[in-house]
């Protein structure tokens, strides 16, 4: 099982760079300032944290790069990911990075704001109540009379 979970501060403004093909697609790096647990070994007051590249494509990488920047909150998940590639000097470079499946604002508007944030949060709006299909297969139901005595686990 590949999962990785992350909750902290964006450490940089994350960069959204398009792939050159013929339906160009967003790609929005930026890293993860995460606090590590209390050590015996740091003075007390004194903050440590695990600085984590991150990756993430299309609409969410450009949402990102719209709505964050550097010092915002952010819950992500997602998975690890390791590659290699060979730099300019013929030298082989390695890359561990999270790619990036959901994330979430962690923040308050008027948190946002004090941190010298400008941009607003996109608006979500939770589906109508209705017998439409949700996007994970799920449906919506107005009946209230629907009895649960039967499952297993009520």
């Amino acid at each position: 099982m590949n999962k990785v979970i992350l909750l902290g501060r964006m450490a940089r403004d994350p960069e959204v760079r398009y792939t050159q093909s013929a339906e160009p697609l967003a790609v929005c790096s930026f890293a993860v300032a995460v606090d590590k647990p209390y050590s015996r070994n740091r003075q007390e007051g004194e903050a440590t944290a695990d600085f984590i590249n991150c990756v993430c494509f299309g609409k969410r990488g450009e949402n990102i790069g719209q709505y964050f920047r550097k010092g915002n909150r952010i819950a992500l998940t997602g998975r690890i990911q390791t590659r290699n590639y060979t730099d300019q000097q013929g030298n082989k470079r390695y890359v561990t990075e999270v790619v990036v499946d959901d994330f979430e604002f962690v923040e308050s508007k008027a948190e946002r704001a004090a941190s010298g944030s400008s941009s607003e949060f996109p608006q979500y709006s939770a589906p109508a109540k209705n017998n439409d299909s949700a996007p994970d297969g799920f449906f919506f139901s107005d009946d209230d009379s629907a009895d649960d005595s039967d499952l297993p686990f009520f």
